[in-house]
């Protein structure tokens, strides 16, 4: 397979995967609470039903309420270019940005989502943006401290050079690598609106975080908001098991055997990680908003000493 087929293969695998992972999920999650729950499938029908359904906007909004999804929804698109989402060597898109750039691609989506809820000019939305500004306080700085401590221990950037380094024999199993992983895996939950940060199935006007931007969004708009929430999520869980963890079961070859064998891999990782996502959410209760304060700077500090670990 060309370089560039395997390329959008990566993007594509994102792009799909996404709503049946939140199908599983929700199912798992029902199931848990002895529900029957929805369908796995589900996820693909409810962005179906609101492709064809009306936008409806603000008759104040401005022109960042008409491009806000559309750069939500193709930041973390961009971001699968820059990963090993299904292949261990780099692809040609790949050298584009470090995991630096990465980072900077998803908050530039996150910051439109914030510009589009203070655009609505209703109440909801600047109530859940008030409170997910509060977190990101935290969770930037937390994001900022992996990719240092990343960086330190591969002296390298680039994703498909740090997940070969931390693999290693010297790195796999020491504890800036187990701290590093930790920190990514709380950082998860702050940034995907988990349990205890946020709950992401609350439909309580005063209670959503993370939900609360896109509460008066509908129609194509919402499809994308979610689409993308659900994409960044799978790009979050990519960079953890991919990078930082281990690279095992990725392609080393263009093959199309080695590449399908590698995505059913990867499919399974991240379900994996997400079902163990979602059991402990179901031992939890989410925190209040203050307390989720103490929650990130436990995940700093874990972060920072691993980055001292990387450089002892």
């Amino acid at each position: 397979m060309s370089l560039y087929l395997a390329q959008a293969l990566a993007v594509m695998f994102v792009l799909v995967f996404s709503p049946l992972l939140r199908g599983i999920l929700e199912r798992y999650r029902a199931r848990l609470a002895s529900r029957h729950g929805p369908p796995i499938w589900q996820p693909y029908r409810d962005l179906w039903k609101w492709f064809h359904k009306e936008t409806v906007r603000s008759n104040n909004s401005s022109w960042i309420s008409e491009w806000a999804p559309i750069t939500y929804f193709i930041a973390p698109l961009l971001v699968a270019m820059l990963i090993p989402v299904v292949t261990s060597f780099p692809l040609p898109f790949a050298w584009m940005g470090d995991m630096l750039g990465g980072g900077m691609i998803l908050a530039a989506g996150g910051l439109t989502l914030l510009f589009v809820a203070l655009d609505s000019a209703s109440v909801y939305p600047v109530l859940g943006t008030s409170r997910m500004r509060l977190i990101a306080i935290f969770a930037e700085p937390l994001s900022m401290l992996l990719v240092f401590t990343a960086a330190s221990a591969a002296s390298a950037t680039i994703p498909f050079v740090v997940n070969q380094t931390l693999a290693s024999s010297r790195w796999f199993f020491s504890p800036a690598h187990i701290l590093l992983v930790v920190g990514w895996f709380l950082l998860i939950l702050a940034e995907a609106g988990r349990i205890p940060v946020d709950n992401p199935s609350t439909s309580q006007e005063l209670a959503m975080i993370d939900p609360g931007r896109t509460f008066e969004s509908s129609g194509p708009d919402l499809a994308l908001y979610e689409w993308g929430g659900w994409m960044k999520f799978v790009v979050l869980s990519i960079i953890l098991c991919n990078v930082l963890a281990t690279p095992w079961g990725l392609a080393s070859t263009a093959a199309w055997s080695s590449l399908l064998v590698a995505t059913l891999i990867v499919m399974l990782k991240i379900t994996i990680l997400g079902l163990v996502i979602v059991s402990i959410e179901a031992g939890f209760a989410k925190l209040r908003l203050l307390r989720n304060v103490d929650f990130l700077l436990a995940a700093i500090v874990l972060a920072a000493l691993g980055g001292f670990a990387a450089n002892l």
